[in-house]
């Protein structure tokens, strides 16, 4: 199963219509988290979806779930890393009026080398990388990463805390 996710801020018709016509074309369950798309935004038509999920909808799904298809947040991501899960993000961008700059586009290049995070920078490319990661097994689970920073990094704050 594969569970969109766009938060609980701002809809993302971008990514959810590419998904919904992804889904149009293949048989895989997806369920999605849409936020409110409002009365001129788009609704999907191919896959199981409601504006808002309670915590415990969320987790059962997220639970569930062998690949998260979700905006480029910090918080998206670092979930789906902390609970071992691939994740494919697509960032909203500000000169589409999604967001108030491109700190999610920063966000995606950065974590574009990690394994298990899988970045499309344009809609067009969420098809196509969806059934690449279906056909090759791109949604195996993976060992999770600590909630936790890294040591490594801890040491740096700490070194020019008292430096």
């Amino acid at each position: 199963m594969i569970f969109l996710t766009v938060g609980t801020e701002l809809p993302f018709d971008r990514l959810v219509r590419a998904v919904d016509s992804w889904c149009a074309d293949n048989d895989v369950q997806v369920i999605g988290q849409i936020g409110d798309p409002g009365p001129g935004g788009f609704y999907p038509r191919h896959f199981q979806y409601e504006k808002f999920l309670s915590s415990e909808q969320y987790n059962e799904y997220y639970d569930r779930a062998e690949l998260i298809v979700a905006h480029a947040g910090m918080g998206a991501i670092i979930t789906a890393l902390v609970n071992a899960k691939s994740i494919l993000v697509l960032p909203r961008l500000h000169r589409l009026r999604e967001h108030r700059n491109d700190h999610q586009l920063a966000t995606a290049r950065r974590f574009a080398d990690r394994a298990g995070v899988y970045v499309a920078y344009d809609e067009e490319e969420i098809g196509p990388m969806l059934t690449s990661l279906c056909q090759k097994g791109g949604r195996k689970q993976l060992k999770g990463a600590s909630e936790f920073a890294d040591e490594r990094l801890i040491g740096v704050i700490r070194e020019f805390i008292f430096s």
